[in-house]
């Protein structure tokens, strides 16, 4: 005698397909818990704001320091104060030292509120070229090529577009404080853009001979 299969309610047929068809699906299990993603990515203006007018009388000289920001170098206008007397003769030194000082200084709540920051290391020193340097040569305390990338092109951008310590345009020459030749670094859009990118090591830089006085015959 055959046992009668049991039967399944017609109402049931669809609610059993639907679940079969929700299982067959990619395997990802649906959730209600919220996905804590993290905040959206935040927009700085990057607007330089106005600076402070200097004191009558103190000694100083307008510049354009490279501050970051943005991942970016801005530069931002200064009047870079300068010390009468100091231990460093050499004038190219002396005003390399005093924009050294202004890069290490933190920026005014008003520009850090606009993005800007600085990876210029504290108790960094600028001093003379040692004997058989190029011309226009700045040692620093520290080696450049030890230096973090970024504060390294804020340096190099910096120094560049002075006209108290760079020539003209062209490359910045620095050494540390070793008897290592120093070397040359450009303050290209692409370290300007991208200043973590900059070379560490720059072109050895030797200089040029003097020409010899020709003899008569």
């Amino acid at each position: 005698m055959r046992r009668a299969l049991p039967v399944v309610p017609a109402v049931l047929v669809p609610l059993v397909g639907i679940a079969l068809l929700a299982t067959a699906g990619c395997g990802i299990r649906a959730t209600t818990v919220p996905v804590d993603v993290g905040a959206a990515p935040s927009r700085v203006s990057c607007d330089t704001p106005a600076q402070p007018a200097g004191q009558s009388g103190t000694p100083g000289f307008p510049a354009t320091v490279e501050l970051v920001c943005g991942s970016q170098l801005v530069g931002v206008e200064r009047l870079v104060p300068m010390a009468e007397k100091g231990t460093v003769r050499d004038p190219v030194a002396q005003a390399a030292q005093a924009l050294l000082e202004t890069l290490e200084r933190t920026p005014s709540a008003e520009e850090r509120d606009a993005g800007f920051t600085t990876g210029v290391p504290a108790g960094l020193t600028a001093g003379e070229p040692k004997a058989g340097d190029p011309a226009g040569t700045v040692r620093l305390s520290r080696k450049p090529e030890d230096l973090p990338p970024v504060a390294l092109s804020q340096i190099v951008c910096t120094l560049a577009g002075s006209e108290t310590v760079s020539a003209g345009p062209g490359p910045v020459v620095l050494g540390g404080p070793d008897a290592d030749p120093p070397r040359a670094w450009e303050c290209t859009d692409a370290v300007r853009s991208r200043p973590e990118s900059v070379p560490t090591l720059g072109e050895i830089v030797r200089p040029t001979p003097s020409p010899s006085p020709s003899t008569g015959r």
